[in-house]
């Protein structure tokens, strides 16, 4: 009998420690998938920045939808504002998605501006100016730089290629320069053929 009971004991201590282990591996699983899914998601977020030059303010999106909007309409529903804040003294407008108005970090477009987010590999950018230019760029850095210094060095133009008759300025490197952006004009073409008419 005592030898019964203490099988038992020593089964039932073996089943809550089991009960236990797989508690704490899934537990674990859980995390780890849910860190795989924030990663993908900023991932996903930092591939695209927009930006638009307007009324001395610098307005920047991480969805193209929100930056349409705003093209259209010249405000965004949701936003975070920095007064006085750009390179040259300008207001910054971070244009919010729904999905995005209530956080207070992990904005992607408000991240990548920080360089707290780098840019994908894949990354696309586009720099609408007041003079009605459309600067396009593969590179969050280099989109970055001409923010700061207020051109694009090396570049290739093409000359009323916009959807409203823009001209549109690629922005080349030093490892690209002898060469028509193909990809990043194809890029341009397939995100505007996105755009409501």
């Amino acid at each position: 009998m005592k030898k019964q009971r203490a099988t038992l004991a020593f089964t039932l201590s073996a089943a809550v420690l089991l009960t236990a282990c797989n508690t704490n591996v899934n537990n674990e699983v859980n995390q780890a998938k849910a860190q795989v899914t924030e990663t993908v998601k900023q991932e996903l977020k930092n591939t695209v920045l927009f930006e638009a030059h307007h009324d001395g303010r610098l307005y920047i999106f991480d969805n193209f939808a929100v930056y349409q909007d705003f093209l259209a309409l010249g405000e965004t529903s949701y936003r975070k504002v920095r007064i006085g804040e750009g390179p040259k003294g300008e207001t910054i407008v971070f244009g919010l998605t729904n999905e995005d108005k209530k956080k207070t970090s992990g904005i992607a477009s408000i991240d990548m501006y920080d360089g707290k987010l780098k840019g994908a590999s894949e990354f696309y950018g586009e720099m609408y100016t007041e003079e009605g230019r459309i600067y396009v760029f593969s590179s969050l850095e280099e989109m970055t730089q001409a923010r700061l210094v207020g051109e694009v060095p090396l570049r290739y133009t093409d000359i009323g290629s916009g959807p409203k008759g823009e001209t549109v300025v690629y922005a080349l490197n030093s490892d690209n320069k002898k060469k028509k952006p193909v990809a990043l004009i194809a890029k341009f073409k397939a995100i505007h053929a996105l755009q409501t008419p």
